[in-house]
């Protein structure tokens, strides 16, 4: 049987932790970064990486994708599409094992609090979420499975990280929650995938506890042994925002997660922000 290898299109955060997990089991990973320092620091981690954006295209993308039988992409669109469907859709029309496109919940725009599912209709509140719902539906349409990521965090990023800095800041606004995802769980879910392939399918992934952002908060500063920062109202530090923070904000929704685990048979590492914020803290004690 031959080796697997995957491509993927932007080796950021969640790639990169779901292509160490691959290697360990003895896949090829091959993929893109757009920084040249960024190549040489891949490379010790067993990564083939090849720079790549709108400027740039792949050089020899053929060769390159010869004994490639999984591809990812988790690429965000910029204001002018997406960039890898714009520059290498040819290539992508395969075959391969499995594709897949790292997505996001804020396709699902504002729900005042409400629960969505995969299957509840698109209603992006801003224009990065809209160009996002755009791209999903062209991976999509090439048969990839598309994974809708809640709020990422992690090891180096994450709340915790925040308090240290002095950044952290707890604002109320009754009745907000969000969703969450560690990144672990990320390539938990997406390797479970590859193993059930059903092209075309939609995954919401989080955990099991959307919650209040203040309340995350408070709880990282009750691990860490530090007094919180005092409570903001939402209007004040509004004032305050920059517009990305402001659309951040904007939406409001509980996310489904069973389709990942009666789907996939996926079994979440931390169900829960306490679970994984305590986990990170562990890792770096």
């Amino acid at each position: 049987m031959p080796q697997p290898r995957l491509f993927c299109f932007g080796l950021g955060y969640s790639a990169r932790a779901l292509a160490l997990v691959l290697i360990g089991e003895g896949w090829q990973v091959a993929g893109t970064v757009r920084e040249e320092d960024n190549l040489e620091e891949l490379k010790s981690l067993g990564i083939e990486a090849h720079l790549f954006d709108r400027d740039r295209p792949l050089e020899n993308p053929q060769s390159l994708f010869e004994n490639v039988s999984h591809v990812l992409s988790s690429v965000p669109p910029d204001g002018q599409g997406d960039v890898v469907l714009d520059l290498h859709s040819d290539i992508l029309a395969g075959p391969f094992d499995w594709i897949g496109y790292l997505s996001t919940t804020g396709v699902y725009g504002n729900r005042d609090g409400g629960l969505v599912n995969e299957s509840d209709a698109l209603a992006p509140t801003s224009d990065r979420a809209r160009r996002r719902a755009e791209a999903e539906s062209r991976w999509r349409a090439l048969g990839a499975h598309a994974f809708r990521l809640a709020g990422i965090y992690g090891p180096g990023r994450n709340v915790l990280e925040d308090v240290r800095a002095g950044r952290a800041r707890r604002i109320d606004k009754p009745g907000h929650v969000f969703s969450r995802i560690h990144v672990d769980d990320i390539g938990n879910v997406v390797r479970a995938s590859m193993k059930r392939p059903n092209p075309g399918s939609i995954y919401n992934v989080c955990d099991d506890e959307p919650a209040a952002p203040m309340e995350v908060v408070t709880y990282a500063c009750e691990l860490l042994g530090v007094a919180p920062p005092p409570v903001q109202s939402f209007d004040e530090a509004e004032k305050k925002m920059s517009a990305m923070g402001r659309t951040f904000w904007a939406d409001n929704k509980r996310v489904d997660n069973s389709r990942i685990k009666n789907e996939l048979n996926a079994r979440l590492l931390y169900p829960g922000y306490r679970q994984g914020l305590a986990a990170i803290l562990e890792s770096i004690q």
